[in-house]
């Protein structure tokens, strides 16, 4: 059984950073690709950034390119988004997934391919 847990989240003022991370256990960490995705109260749940098994392929959604990079370290089993420029409608429950099939590459944002989440970490943008 996959776990994957996330943490890092909180509250940060906006054009603030924050840093959530999340670990994963239970297969091959390397094998398969991570993405983070969001919900915000009375929204859809969103993709914010994907990253392959290997980095080399890297997606992020409009709203965060330039602002957002997501990172993994398969030798810690661990996917991390470093957040930039903050603002506040960034504010939402941020979650890790991992995705189904291993080695996947292509279609990173489509949240029904991706079979593994984790519980969420709040990310509030404020003054």
């Amino acid at each position: 059984q996959v776990h994957l847990v996330e943490s890092g989240g909180g509250l940060v003022q906006p054009g603030g950073s924050l840093r959530v991370s999340c670990a994963a256990s239970g297969r091959t960490f390397s094998d398969y690709a991570m993405g983070w995705f969001r919900q915000a109260p009375g929204k859809e749940r969103e993709f914010v950034a994907a990253i392959s098994w290997s980095g080399g392929r890297i997606y992020y959604a409009d709203s965060v390119k330039g602002r957002f990079t997501i990172s993994r370290d398969n030798a810690e089993n661990t996917v991390f988004l470093q957040m930039n420029s903050l603002k506040p409608e960034d504010t939402a429950i941020y979650y890790c997934a991992q995705h189904g099939s291993p080695g996947t590459q292509a279609n990173l944002g489509s949240a029904e391919l991706y079979e593994y989440w984790g519980q969420g970490t709040q990310v509030t943008v404020s003054s």
